[in-house]
């Protein structure tokens, strides 16, 4: 069973409707999960939020946020989350932001830097991937991590 398969099972089974926050993956979750057949059921909408200002306008990323730790950060990864199932009014938000090259690194934040966030019953994981590979790879591997992390967090019981 793939991920997107046991996370919309996870969801169906909880009565959960989940939104995404996608920056690099411009909307690769989204897609991924609605390949599930009756996806429907627990998937509405997403936001793709490419850009600093379609962080803020679209789910409220503050301004703050973005001038001090940048839209690659797990500040921006958090707000993301929380502020996409506030805007949707789902239960349940994923987001991603990050840098997957293969311009736009820096020493300090590199290619393949990548932030992932997962928001649940007032309860917001965030996590910092190191990723490799090319700008393709990069964001597949994005898509996984943060199906995989919705999973997990779900079966936790969060």
């Amino acid at each position: 069973m793939t991920e997107e398969e046991q996370l919309v099972g996870l969801l169906r089974e909880r009565g959960i409707v989940i939104t995404t926050v996608e920056s690099l993956t411009g909307g690769m979750i989204a897609a991924t999960i609605v390949n599930v057949p009756g996806a429907s059921d627990v998937f509405h909408q997403g936001y793709i939020t490419y850009c600093d200002k379609a962080k803020h306008d679209l789910v409220g990323v503050s301004e703050v946020t973005l001038e001090k730790h940048t839209a690659v950060s797990a500040e921006t990864a958090k707000e993301m989350a929380e502020g996409g199932a506030r805007t949707a009014g789902c239960a349940a938000a994923l987001s991603a932001t990050g840098i997957a090259g293969p311009d736009g690194g820096t020493a300090e934040k590199p290619v393949g830097l990548v932030y992932i966030g997962f928001s649940y019953k007032n309860r917001t994981t965030v996590k910092r991937l190191l990723l490799s590979g090319s700008r393709s790879e990069i964001r597949r591997e994005t898509v996984r991590r943060a199906l995989a992390l919705a999973v997990q967090e779900l079966s936790a019981g969060s």
